[in-house]
């Protein structure tokens, strides 16, 4: 095993870094405090090559791999947890098409999505009652002629209110899993309309609406894939969509250990840094253990997912365990910062929102739990 970074991955790396410390760090606590959704950070992104990390050349992608992309989300994350959610979700989405788009609407929607013209890509996965159990969602799209008119509502879509792009799932007919399809609808389509935008506890800088779908027609060559294989095209989405999520995590996790060493350096008491107390010292061992072995974990599954090899398991444990380390960690950084981590003029108490709902969406950890030891069991034989 290889632990050294190739020229590339050092590339989109420092490429990240570099943009995550200059443009989105400096603003972050005014995006979540006025929840700002930057719009010229995507544009950015999109120059940069950040939008379609994985994505070929030929469709405005970076081409740099799977383990590029998780390095780059971790310098976002590490610096604006918002922005990179919405980097995330269009990188899904961009990779998603690559891989089961014809030619025709790679370069229609994909070229859109990576070069930041879109904006962002939206997943519409999620149903009001429909969230871990995608296969009981409601929505439908019923042919009329040679188009498909869709019908219902979704929940919980990042950068609903903005995205140029929105892969949505539906019912196609009342077969169960196998009786969903998947569409691309463009932003402004007529019939879609955008709910109002959620008052969350963290990611405050990432737009999350519900929307609703009431008579939009839809082309047949808007169906990604074929007709009926939606469950399975989410199956493979959402795999993907836990390596970045975990590099989220680990990036969230990485900026509280960094901000705490600051400030146990920094802050006094009993005549010395609070840093040279050894039970300061063993939480931050800890905190930097944790974090160090969630990213091993994100790595591997994302070589494995660059490898073009199965890695469901993988990428089911890497999410787990990351979200949770990053939520453990952000609790002992404003525990480390005393009463002074309690308040935003520190940014620890903001990791600890953005950190939370790492466990729930993209898969709970009760599902990843289920989905890890699935796969153990089918492994076994």
């Amino acid at each position: 095993m290889n632990f050294e970074l190739s020229e590339t991955q050092t590339l989109i790396r420092d490429t990240a870094r570099k943009f995550a410390r200059e443009v989105l760090a400096p603003r972050a606590q005014k995006t979540d405090r006025e929840e700002i959704f930057p719009l010229d950070a995507y544009r950015q992104m999109g120059e940069l090559g950040l939008l379609g990390v994985n994505v070929p050349a030929e469709y405005g992608g970076a081409e740099a791999g799977v383990l590029s992309y998780s390095l780059a989300v971790i310098e976002l994350a590490a610096a604006c947890a918002s922005t990179s959610v919405g980097m995330c979700v269009t990188n899904m989405c961009a990779e998603l098409i690559c891989q089961f788009g014809t030619v025709e609407q790679k370069k229609r929607y994909v070229t859109k999505l990576t070069s930041g013209e879109a904006i962002a890509g939206a997943f519409a996965l999620s149903e009001p009652h429909a969230g871990s159990d995608p296969g009981a969602g409601n929505t439908t799209a019923a042919k009329k002629g040679d188009r498909w008119v869709i019908n219902g509502t979704k929940q919980w879509i990042t950068s609903g209110a903005y995205a140029g792009v929105i892969v949505v799932w539906a019912r196609t007919s009342s077969e169960g899993n196998k009786g969903l399809s998947c569409f691309l609808v463009g932003k402004g389509a007529e019939g879609l309309t955008c709910g109002r935008a959620e008052d969350k506890m963290g990611l405050r800088g990432s737009n999350t609406v519900p929307l609703i779908f009431e008579n939009v027609e839809v082309g047949e060559d808007q169906l990604l894939g074929r007709l009926g294989d939606g469950f399975k095209l989410a199956m493979v989405a959402l795999d993907g969509g836990r390596v970045g999520i975990a590099s989220q995590a680990c990036g969230v996790g990485r900026a509280a250990i960094e901000a705490s060493v600051r400030y146990v350096k920094d802050r006094h008491a009993f005549g010395q840094a609070i840093g040279e107390f050894q039970a300061l010292r063993f939480m931050l061992a800890d905190m930097t253990t944790q974090q160090q072995t969630a990213e091993l974990l994100t790595f591997r599954a994302a070589s494995m997912k660059e490898k073009k090899v199965p890695f469901t398991r993988e990428a089911s444990m890497a999410k787990l365990f990351a979200s949770e380390m990053s939520n453990k960690v952000c609790d002992r950084a404003v525990q480390l910062h005393g009463g002074y981590g309690y308040i935003d003029e520190f940014p620890v108490e903001r990791y600890l929102r953005d950190a939370r709902v790492q466990t729930i969406y993209e898969g709970t950890s009760e599902i990843q739990r289920i989905v890890i030891a699935r796969e153990v069991i089918k492994a076994a034989g």
